[in-house]
């Protein structure tokens, strides 16, 4: 099954995610499909970026979107 969620990029205690679409089998900073934002939680206003475009298109074409991804997708 694809789904969409996120892979942790960045230094020691300095988080920065990438928001991609993946194979669910593969490890979580495995390879990916598309990479469709990034969402960095240690800039003073938690900036999140989305392509929602590609967003609509995975979910469309049966794409599940994991449980942090989602949360953050309805802010």
């Amino acid at each position: 099954m694809t789904v969409i969620r996120m892979t942790r990029m960045g230094r020691k205690k300095k988080p920065f995610y990438r928001i991609v679409v993946t194979d669910s089998r593969k490890r979580r900073d495995g390879g990916w499909i598309e990479s469709i934002g990034h969402y960095n939680p240690v800039s003073t206003e938690k900036t999140l970026v989305l392509d929602e475009e590609r967003l609509n298109y995975w979910i469309g074409v049966g794409a599940q979107m994991s449980p942090t991804v989602k949360k953050l997708a309805n802010k």
